[in-house]
């Protein structure tokens, strides 16, 4: 009888135990909650044409660096020592990023940098280092070419996401092959003739804080993507001297454009490239993404 009544007195002691356990741990779910302060969340979009023409996708990571003001004077961006360092924040419908982070406090405002694509180890905000595919036959390689930054300054801590745009820093080329005397439309069709961007530039070093990239490097050949009726490639903004800019071959035959050009960061520069066999060489006509009031055309042999 005994046994029994402590079994009775013991059962409600252990159901109360249990609960407690069952409350006190976390879920593998739970977030972390920083009592009293906002989560920073962000919005980032692209100006004009993106990674995929259109926005980014889903995978897509960026970086960015959030630096607090001190009352009313703005902070310096470093590559630590930031209030937020180099965070990785990836889209999937939703930025979210690696690990919650929070504003400050409810008062003190802060610059947003942002750069894409991630890298998980920088050495430098002013000097990151990148490199355009030498081959962007692939989407792929088009797309791991693209190079974008951007900031939004002095914004206030809210529940609401940030809003940052991120900029070209890259320059496209577009390149349109056409029939002129000897040579049908089929001809030029996509696999009939191979298309190489030379003597460029394909390294780039990018200033975070200026959202600006700057061509380094040694000199090398791009080979360019086909898209609907068009080749394009991404390249960093450079101003190159009078070479064979552009080589088309056709049956094992180089066509040669000769031309100096000077590709500007987030503009599409169009190439028309008239294939006449009588002439034994390419007539030219290039009119800039945006009209310069300038004919740049010109004959390459």
């Amino acid at each position: 009888m005994n046994g029994i009544k402590n079994l009775f007195y013991l059962l409600p002691l252990a159901l109360f135990l249990m609960a407690c356990s069952s409350n006190d741990s976390p879920s593998p779910n739970d977030k972390p909650v920083v009592s009293g302060k906002k989560e920073i969340k962000i919005n980032a979009t692209a100006a004009g044409t993106r990674v995929s023409d259109i926005s980014f996708d889903n995978g897509d990571r960026v970086g960015i660096f959030v630096v607090n003001y001190d009352g009313n004077t703005p902070g310096t961006l470093k590559l630590s020592g930031n209030h937020v360092d180099n965070m990785a924040f990836s889209f999937s419908g939703s930025w979210v990023a690696q690990s919650p982070v929070y504003w400050k406090d409810d008062d003190t405002h802060a610059d947003f940098y942002l750069y894409y694509p991630y890298s998980a180890s920088l050495t430098s905000v002013g000097q990151i280092p990148f490199q355009v595919k030498t081959d962007q036959s692939s989407e792929q390689g088009y797309k791991d070419s693209e190079l974008l930054a951007g900031s939004v300054k002095n914004v206030a801590p809210t529940d609401r996401e940030v809003n940052i745009t991120a900029r070209h820093l890259m320059s496209q080329i577009c390149i349109f092959a056409e029939p002129g005397d000897g040579f049908k439309a089929d001809d030029l069709a996509p696999g009939k003739i191979a298309i190489k961007i030379n003597n460029v530039l394909t390294h780039a070093s990018l200033d975070l804080a200026a959202a600006t990239a700057t061509a380094t490097g040694e000199t090398a050949s791009i080979i360019p993507g086909p898209k609907d009726n068009y080749y394009r490639a991404l390249l960093p903004p450079q101003s190159v001297e009078e070479t064979n800019l552009i080589t088309v071959t056709v049956d094992g035959r180089d066509f040669n454009l000769k031309k100096a050009f000077s590709f500007e960061a987030g503009k599409v520069h169009k190439f028309t490239v008239r294939l006449t066999k009588t002439s034994n060489g390419v007539n030219v006509n290039i009119a800039p993404w945006e009209d310069d009031g300038t004919d740049n055309g010109g004959v390459a042999e």
